[in-house]
């Protein structure tokens, strides 16, 4: 599975609008409603389709590229290159080293201050993202692959809703260091139906938080998930 790398550091930060268009694409090919290989609508139709100039898809287009989401190929257009079914090593070296214990280190962290920035700063058409990937989860019931990959990007969202570049990228590698094998070997083992069905109803009570921009609701949901992601790893040991 790719990393979604952060952006060069001399590359200017996307406006609203390719951010809106970089969300709402980048969600379509997480949940696999553009599928990996499948060539994307042309500019012309995705401008359209989202209701925003060419040049802003381009731009958009560009960011996902560099994300390492999709492939433009010159004279035939852009195609997905994000596999869900990828390898389950973290690619990036610092994420390849950092140990189970240390990745919840950085997530007690990060997380608890994350949601409580996008509570603050996330725009409505960031929270519309957060909902379709929700609903996305929703109709997971047996498949642990499929719900922590919804999971991560459920997460994505909520770092790039804090509109803060440096710790987007950051939790960017946080991201990359979750997919190691050790925690996919682990929710295959532990994600049952009943156990996905109860992080559902999580997520859910997370979502309402932040649509109804309640900090300390929030922040608690996100305190509970990292409890459990704790007792699960306890159990591995």
């Amino acid at each position: 599975m790719p990393s979604f790398a952060p952006p060069p550091d001399n590359a200017p930060l996307p406006g609203a609008t390719v951010k809106y268009v970089i969300e709402t694409l980048s969600t379509r090919i997480v949940t696999q409603e553009y599928a990996t290989e499948e060539r994307l609508p042309s500019e012309r139709q995705l401008a359209q389709d989202l209701g925003v100039a060419r040049n802003t898809v381009r731009e958009a287009l560009d960011h996902l590229e560099t994300r390492g989401l999709i492939r433009r190929r010159a004279g035939s257009g852009s195609f997905v290159t994000y596999d869900p079914d990828g390898q389950g090593e973290a690619l990036s070296p610092v994420a390849a080293e950092t140990g189970p214990l240390q990745l919840q280190v950085m997530r007690g962290i990060l997380e608890p201050e994350m949601v409580r920035l996008a509570v603050i700063n996330m725009s409505p058409k960031q929270i519309e993202a957060l909902s379709v990937v929700l609903s996305k989860m929703e109709t997971i019931h047996v498949d642990p692959t499929a719900f922590v990959r919804l999971e991560e990007e459920f997460h994505r969202l909520i770092a790039e809703g804090t509109g803060n570049p440096l710790l987007v990228a950051c939790y960017n590698l946080v991201l990359d260091a979750r997919r190691q094998s050790f925690r996919a070997a682990m929710y295959r083992r532990h994600l049952t139906p009943a156990r996905i069905a109860i992080y559902q109803h999580g997520y859910n009570g997370l979502f309402n938080a932040i649509a109804a921009r309640d900090i300390e609701e929030a922040s608690e949901f996100m305190k509970l998930a990292l409890i459990e992601d704790q007792r699960l790893l306890l159990q591995e040991e």
